[in-house]
């Protein structure tokens, strides 16, 4: 390939400098911009929505629409504001070359809208425009066959060059547009202007197709920067957070042991302290409290042996086994687990328990004998009685000893003892009925 020099000094196939920004509009679903020698190029993504009006819903597929429009001032002479022609016909080519990479079936009656807005214009800005399409629907998350990149080759001074400017456009002689993609080898978009002869066709395809390909791999680039930046902020949030965490436990385990420390003084200072058990490699001090000095003076006091003998003798000689469990751990600082503890507890509960069964036993047989007292007594003072009857048998009329002659209290005293005995059986009799 010989030497040949251009407007701009670029070789016959060199690009001009191309930048690409992905995510630029924080209205839009999707977007990029493109700037590829002085062509700006702003594309944007909406979908995929609603499709209005609904009577142009597919049942089986999304329809892209798309819209190239450019700018009044992105032309040195003004540009009318109304579609022209020329806008028109890019907008239909774009839509059939992007149709051919969207997935478009995973979106029934559904709508994805591209709006492609041409900010500055230097020649082959349909191509750039393809590009920026491309990017913003990756970036709106639309899946894809594979991206587009779109360069143009054409003749000038006689010569096959690459990404004509818009000088070498308008004094050359045919151009040849294509919009390409390279993982699928296949030509989207191909539009010739101009005459070619079968060998600068062919050149001219070629040298479009590797100037496509690199424009490929920035494109991949790009959007691997615009996501690594992503997930490497995400990444350090996530490690910052998680080394905060690390330095807040490392915090607690260096301050626990001081504050155990200071408990445990505390507690030597005012009461004494039985050891329930280890936890890693500390014993646990628990205060013992003034209740369990009581609960456990109670069950070492003597218990006194039932009237009875029989099962209320057995029950109180059960919780003399439990009284032994003091003197066993005397106090003193013994290392067993929390379990142990909880099982004494329980033991002592149910030591109560049988005590107070006991006592009311115990205060049954008390009962029954003072029930049995107040019957020997009544015994006694009928046999009393029968002595002195039978003494009076023995002796004459005279010699019987008369009664007292009572006195007028006396009397009223006895009436009142008598209607209260009356009242008395009278309720005895009640209850017997």
């Amino acid at each position: 390939m010989s030497e040949f020099i251009r407007v701009d000094g670029r070789k016959k196939d060199e690009l001009r400098p191309i930048d690409i920004q992905i995510g630029v509009l924080d209205s839009a679903d999707g977007s990029a911009l493109v700037r590829m020698g002085k062509n700006i190029i702003l594309a944007a993504v909406r979908g995929p929505r609603e499709l209005h009006p609904k009577h142009l819903a597919m049942p089986d597929k999304a329809k892209i629409r798309c819209t190239y429009r450019m700018a009044t001032f992105s032309v040195p002479d003004r540009k009318s504001p109304a579609p022209s022609r020329r806008e028109k016909e890019i907008s239909k080519v774009l839509t059939e070359a992007l149709e051919s990479v969207v997935l478009s079936h995973l979106y029934p009656r559904s709508a994805i809208d591209i709006f492609i807005q041409v900010i500055q214009a230097d020649g082959g800005t349909r191509c750039a425009s393809a590009t920026a399409a491309s990017l913003a629907l990756a970036d709106a998350g639309i899946p894809m066959r594979d991206l587009l990149a779109g360069v143009a080759a054409g003749i000038f001074k006689d010569e096959v060059v690459l990404d004509l400017c818009d000088e070498e456009d308008k004094d050359g002689t045919g151009d040849l547009p294509i919009v390409y993609s390279p993982s699928t080898d296949e030509i989207s978009l191909l539009q010739l202007d101009g005459q070619f002869t079968l060998d600068q066709f062919e050149e001219a395809l070629n040298l479009a197709i590797d100037g496509a390909r690199k424009i490929y791999d920035m494109e991949k680039q790009a959007l691997i920067d615009r996501y690594k930046i992503d997930v490497e902020e995400e990444i350090h949030e996530e490690v910052s957070v998680e080394e905060q965490e690390i330095e807040e436990l490392i915090e607690q385990e260096l301050e626990e042991p001081e504050t155990k420390e200071e408990e445990e003084d505390f507690a030597e200072k005012i009461t004494p302290s039985v050891s329930v058990g280890e936890t890693t490699e500390e014993t646990v001090e628990i205060p013992v409290t003034e209740e369990i000095e009581e609960t456990t003076g109670e069950i070492m006091e003597p218990v006194s042996s039932p009237t009875e003998p029989g099962a209320p003798a057995e029950e109180a000689s059960e919780p003399s086994e439990i009284t032994e469990a003091p003197e066993t751990f005397g106090f003193e600082a013994v290392t067993s687990s929390v379990q142990e503890h909880d099982a004494i507890k329980e033991s002592v509960q149910e030591g109560e328990e049988r005590l107070d069964e006991h006592d009311v036993v115990h205060e049954e047989t008390e009962e029954s004998d003072e029930a049995t007292e107040e019957d020997v007594i009544s015994v006694e003072e009928y046999e009393d009685e029968e002595e002195k009857f039978d003494e009076w048998e023995d002796l004459e009329d005279d010699e019987i000893p008369t009664p007292e002659t009572e006195t007028e209290e006396e009397l009223e005293d006895e009436e009142f003892e008598d209607t209260d005995t009356l009242e008395i059986t009278e309720l005895e009799d009640q209850e017997e009925i």
